[in-house]
């Protein structure tokens, strides 16, 4: 009978290779993801083209427009942000 070779659970490479080893495998893959997200071209809300990009801490700036704006640390729009600006679109509605 031929013997199986067992399946790696995966190395993970990109933004988290330059720790190596240390801190585990689950940490170095949630570096990876959150740095993903962050290094990704954003949309604008102001101008609507995908060239937003992390100037700091929560801090967000347009690449072609010039509108800077408040967000979260990794990304330009947080969950809680999303529902917040939707509550508020409905009570627009309501109004209207």
């Amino acid at each position: 009978m031929a013997k199986r070779k067992q399946k790696a659970k995966g190395k993970v490479t990109g933004s988290a290779g330059r720790f190596g080893p240390r801190y585990g495998r689950f940490i170095r893959k949630r570096v990876t993801d959150i740095e993903r997200g962050t290094h990704a071209r954003h949309v604008c809300p102001q101008c609507e083209q995908a060239a937003v990009r992390r100037r700091g801490t929560g801090i967000w700036e347009c690449r072609k427009c010039g509108f800077k704006f408040a967000g979260g640390t990794y990304v330009p729009e947080t969950p809680a942000m999303r529902v917040a600006l939707r509550s508020i679109e409905r009570s627009l509605q309501k109004e209207a």
